[in-house]
């Protein structure tokens, strides 16, 4: 069944591809909140591991389950954004027994000081341009949620309470905000 859906989805069948993010989706969440727990972070896993196995749908082998496939294809990814935060939080916990006062200050000046080349400012730059330009064909109430989770770094509770709406509502209007976002890239072709 998954096979033929993937089939159908590399010939371009948007509904097909739709139809395997309806059926993992869930579990696939659970999975990744187990892993991180943090709903927001396991929102955005989830929405990065269809994004990678959409765009690697050519790489499936159907000698192995879809949901296999999927899977190690979301841990693989949460486990390289745990190390990565990992990472973030030991440098902050930086022993420096034995170091001078100024060596240390020295030493956080040098870490502080992790500024992005040029280049990577031209293709965030262009990345945002993208995401703003596709935001805006939202439909207001979810270009709104949108705007104010990532762009204003709110939390959900935070969401909720400006609005006046239920946790849950908001919630899963960024849940279908993202799946909005997502078949908008796919349509433009942005997610190849």
């Amino acid at each position: 069944m998954d096979y033929q859906m993937v089939c159908r989805a590399l010939q371009g069948e948007q509904k097909a591809f739709s139809s395997l993010m309806r059926a993992y989706h869930e579990s696939l969440y659970y999975m990744m909140l187990r892993m991180t727990n943090s709903t927001e972070d396991a929102e955005d896993m989830t929405l990065e591991a269809f994004s990678k196995a959409f765009k690697n749908l050519h790489q499936y082998s159907p000698q192995f389950a879809f949901s296999t496939w999927l899977f190690r294809i979301a841990t693989n990814n949460c486990v390289d954004f745990i190390r990565k935060k990992k990472k973030a939080m030991s440098w902050s916990a930086f022993q420096t027994d034995g170091v001078s006062e100024s060596s240390q200050q020295m030493l956080s000046q040098t870490l502080a000081c992790d500024s992005p080349d040029p280049a990577e400012l031209l293709i965030e730059s262009q990345k945002s341009l993208l995401l703003r330009e596709v935001i805006e064909r939202l439909k207001p109430r979810y270009r709104v949620l949108v705007e104010m989770h990532y762009f204003q770094e709110l939390s959900y509770e935070e969401i909720a309470e400006k609005n006046k709406l239920p946790l849950g509502t908001v919630k899963i209007q960024l849940h279908r905000a993202r799946n909005f976002l997502f078949e908008i890239l796919k349509q433009r072709g942005n997610l190849e």
